[in-house]
């Protein structure tokens, strides 16, 4: 897996402060809604929109909210339509970065990613420069003392899974986009917590950094994360366990 899963567990260790949680319940928020909108307000026959409920319970965003989103979403409250949006970049020691998100505003968005890339010695690529180098797949995410790596190799792989990894404290299932679901309906049938459980990209090929190149990479991405437009950041970098040390100070 490339270092930008182990980003995200650093990321996890340190919590949600106020201001990001405010942050994050926009980002989901817009999920929801935008899910609703494209397959219907009920989660039993949208895995899209229940894959977004997750989420949100996963930060405790207040049930009124999700209503709300949901409501907005299939019209029975006003609300804003929103456009899906993908930026390609490159970053520090030549990272490829694969942006995505959800905006009202397509050229206040492209203006702003513009501008944290340019902030950050970075600028936008052609389209689709970088998003050949990362597949589509759905990734799980559950702490090793949740269950036994031989019970949950079990579970995972009758139920259509493509790959288990153990990476450090938490276990990493891959599913091709089709079996996401079933795979993620299999663990909640046998109760087994979930750190969380998405739909990303990974990158068939990572680029190492290390030293001054790691910390201005997570540096960007931080940044490109913070702006609430932005709902993934996808980078096939890769670096040791000692360079993230020292670039997030853990």
């Amino acid at each position: 897996m490339s270092g930008h899963s182990k980003w995200a567990k650093i990321k996890h260790k340190k919590g949600v402060t106020d201001s990001k949680r405010g942050a994050a319940f926009t980002k989901i928020t817009r999920e929801i809604t935008t899910a609703a909108k494209e397959g219907g307000g009920d989660p039993n026959t949208n895995p899209r929109l229940r894959t977004a409920m997750a989420r949100a319970r996963g930060i405790n965003m207040p049930s009124t909210n999700v209503d709300n989103a949901i409501k907005k979403g299939t019209g029975e409250l006003p609300g804003v339509v929103y456009e899906a949006f993908t930026f390609d970049a490159y970053g520090p020691g030549g990272v490829a970065i694969l942006i995505e998100g959800l905006t009202d505003n397509k050229n206040r968005t492209t203006a702003e990613v513009r501008n944290i890339l340019t902030r950050k010695g970075c600028s936008l690529a052609s389209p689709g420069s970088t998003s050949f180098l990362f597949n589509k797949k759905g990734l799980i995410v559950i702490e090793t003392k949740a269950i036994p790596e031989d019970k949950l190799m079990d579970i995972v792989l009758d139920a259509g899974a493509e790959d288990m990894t153990t990476q450090g404290d938490v276990y990493e299932v891959t599913t091709d986009p089709l079996s996401f679901e079933k795979v993620r309906v299999a663990l909640e049938a046998k109760k087994v917590p979930m750190r969380s459980a998405e739909s990303t990209m990974i990158p068939t090929t990572t680029v190492k950094v290390a030293g001054a190149d790691a910390k201005a990479v997570l540096a960007l991405i931080e940044g490109l994360e913070d702006y609430e437009d932005v709902q993934n950041v996808h980078a096939n970098f890769d670096m040791s366990d000692e360079d993230m040390a020292a670039a997030t100070g853990e």
